[in-house]
């Protein structure tokens, strides 16, 4: 599944990835959630290939509303939600069919990933670096549960997204939350482990990552509006951790140590911006304040 927003140029790269797998087993369903720009859209149409096929949504429903309906379009038993701007490498789907075979009853498959910059260079910004620090290390692939994984998790989401591919059933049964338009991905990875469910690790590199300023999650930094979003999650996911007496996991959400100090680095941004609503958001959100607005 490829929900649709964006530049021409990124969405061409990335469907041409897919159309270069070395495993033709794969489909892709398209779904342009309204892009002023129809020429993606008019290009995809014309591609001559029965496995492909374009959507265009009535109205725009915004990212979590967009992953929902491409979940509830899937009719296999594994299914992922493709950036329309990162890169499949040539082994993705054949990677991914292995990791399904050695490990049938997973939930959730984290291939190797790498990143790469708006014009595709390779790249490793800060925000990267610090997942590297959290990533699972030692022998892989290995699969993890509990609250293993979801310690993990919540010290750091190492995890990349558009990469993932989740069992259908699962996803698709929760659904991914509406009110949370940064950190949605990192709900339903905390929902399934507490419900038992698992998460392979592969260090096989088959994905590149892109990391721009135009994503959600940088435009929604210095203004501070993320980091709201993400102390809703972790004040959240310590109460459901606390009550499956996860203590651990529980102490580690309400710390949320690696959302503050990503706060802190926002901050340069907002000063430069004089916007004094995110300066006031990210420096709560650093000190695990109240959050209150300057009419407040």
């Amino acid at each position: 599944m490829m929900p649709f927003y964006g530049r021409f140029d990124h969405f061409r790269l990335a469907v041409e990835s897919i159309l270069a797998q070395t495993d033709p087993d794969w489909r892709l369903t398209i779904l342009d959630d309204v892009n002023p720009d129809t020429a993606p859209g008019e290009w995809a149409r014309q591609l001559d290939d029965n496995r492909i096929r374009y959507i265009r949504n009535d109205v725009n429903l915004r990212p979590s509303r967009n992953y929902n309906k491409a979940i509830g379009l899937a009719t296999t038993e594994f299914v992922q939600i493709m950036g329309c701007d990162d890169v499949m490498f040539p082994g993705y789907v054949r990677r991914v069919h292995e990791l399904i075979g050695e490990f049938p009853g997973t939930d959730v498959i984290q291939p190797g990933v790498g990143v790469i910059d708006e014009g595709g260079e390779r790249s490793r910004p800060l925000p990267d670096r610090v997942k590297r620090i959290y990533a699972p290390r030692g022998v892989l692939p290995r699969e993890y549960r509990g609250e293993q994984l979801a310690v993990s998790l919540l010290r750091g989401n190492w995890t990349y997204f558009p990469s993932l591919t989740w069992r259908t059933a699962v996803v698709a049964g929760l659904g991914f939350r509406v009110d949370l338009d940064v950190v949605q991905d990192l709900a339903m990875l905390f929902e399934i482990v507490k419900l038992g469910g698992t998460l392979v690790v592969d260090a096989e590199q088959q994905f590149a990552y892109r990391r721009h300023s135009g994503s959600v999650s940088a435009l929604t930094g210095p203004d501070g509006s993320k980091f709201r979003q993400e102390r809703l999650f972790f004040d959240e996911a310590a109460a459901a951790a606390e009550e499956l007496g996860w203590m651990r996991a529980s102490r580690i959400a309400r710390r949320h140590i690696t959302s503050r100090l990503n706060a802190l680095t926002e901050l340069p941004s907002a000063l430069r911006a004089h916007n004094r609503e995110g300066v006031t958001t990210l420096m709560q959100h650093v000190l695990r304040r109240p959050y209150t607005t300057l009419q407040d």
